[in-house]
């Protein structure tokens, strides 16, 4: 029989005991009953510790000293399923709970399907279960990571569609085991935040896909505010992606547009308090070391890709959707970016 190892994204203080229990039920009337709990304890104390052996019996606890974010926290749960010869591993956020036949659902379409390497359940916002989390996680062709569809009804006529995505979402998704042997887990320099966009889009350049099933639901307690506050990891990090995976002619022929949107940031962030995070963020990226880490990936990631840059661009998008920033200026951006992409897609044939 299929084995599973099912992921709850790691515990940091407090965390397990504001949103463990709704996403242990839900992990525990699952009607595929062949998986395995992995929970891990980020900076571990005694009490952390304890608390998560009491309200999680049944889970193989992993002890981290050190806080060691979302990407190497997951990571250590992944390396012990990977050595265990677990075939797939399913990562839920531990505020998120799963709808009985989730796991069920997304394990036979993998089984059906051997060349998808990660497909996402449909994600649904909770309380507000009708309204969406995500469809598939989409990319910005200057390295945005956001949410297909968030905020909006689910219908089902254009909705319900099983298809490829840019990248699943690390908040639910079922990951087979196999390719990420080959491919490599999450790369724990992004610690928090687009780490999921790294991996999704690491795949499709290896030659795999990624799809939404959406007949497979979760519920999210999601809260954008949580998001935003981290917005150093969230900007380096799409930075990151974006220096990763173009080819350098592609890089040279986006830079216009980059330096546009790097202004058009700083204002944003002058006018939200972000400003000290922005400047970290450029001064990261002013270090030798980020440098010899980007160029150390370049030569993984770029002589061994089965897909171009035009393909790529293909696959992004030429709009930003943050939907819950309304902004003249971001719409006035989006008009200027939209058009840049259109004619990237026509010139770039490499």
């Amino acid at each position: 029989m299929i084995k599973v190892a099912v992921i709850i994204s790691p515990n940091y203080k407090d965390y397990a005991e504001r949103f463990l229990a709704d996403c242990l039920l839900s992990l525990r009337e699952q009607t595929y009953a062949n998986f395995k709990l992995f929970l891990v304890d980020n900076e571990s104390t005694k009490e952390t510790l304890a608390f998560l052996k009491t309200r999680a019996p049944e889970a193989e606890i992993i002890s981290l000293p050190k806080n060691e974010g979302f990407a190497g926290g997951n990571n250590a749960a992944l390396t012990l399923a990977l050595k265990d010869n677990y075939d797939y591993a399913f990562l839920i956020n531990m505020d998120a709970l799963a709808e009985k036949d989730c796991l069920e659902k997304l394990v036979n379409f993998l089984e059906k399907n051997k060349n998808v390497a990660a497909v996402q359940p449909r994600i649904m916002l909770w309380p507000k279960k009708d309204l969406i989390n995500s469809l598939g996680n989409e990319t910005h062709f200057l390295g945005f990571g956001y949410c297909n569809g968030y905020g909006h009804k689910f219908n089902p006529p254009t909705d319900n569609l099983v298809k490829p995505i840019c990248y699943a979402s690390g908040a639910g998704v079922l990951y087979r085991l196999s390719t990420l042997k080959q491919v490599g887990l999450f790369d724990e320099v992004f610690w928090m935040y687009n780490e999921d966009q790294d991996l999704g889009l690491r795949l499709w350049l290896a030659g795999f896909s990624s799809y939404i099933y959406p007949d497979a639901i979760i519920y999210h307690k999601y809260e954008f505010n949580r998001s935003i506050k981290n917005y150093y990891w969230l900007d380096r990090n799409r930075l990151l992606v974006y220096f990763k995976y173009y080819k350098w002619p592609t890089l040279a022929l986006i830079k216009p547009a980059a330096l546009i949107m790097e202004l058009g940031l700083l204002l944003f962030s002058f006018k939200n308090g972000f400003y000290k995070d922005k400047l970290k963020v450029w001064a990261y990226f002013l270090k030798f070391s980020t440098w010899q880490y980007i160029f150390k990936q370049r030569k993984i990631i770029q002589p061994n890709r089965k897909i171009s840059d035009q393909q790529l661009l293909k696959m992004f998008k030429g709009k930003i959707v943050f939907q819950e920033v309304n902004s003249p200026l971001l719409d006035l951006a989006n008009i200027f970016l939209l058009a840049y992409w259109q004619i990237l897609k026509f010139i770039i044939r490499w």
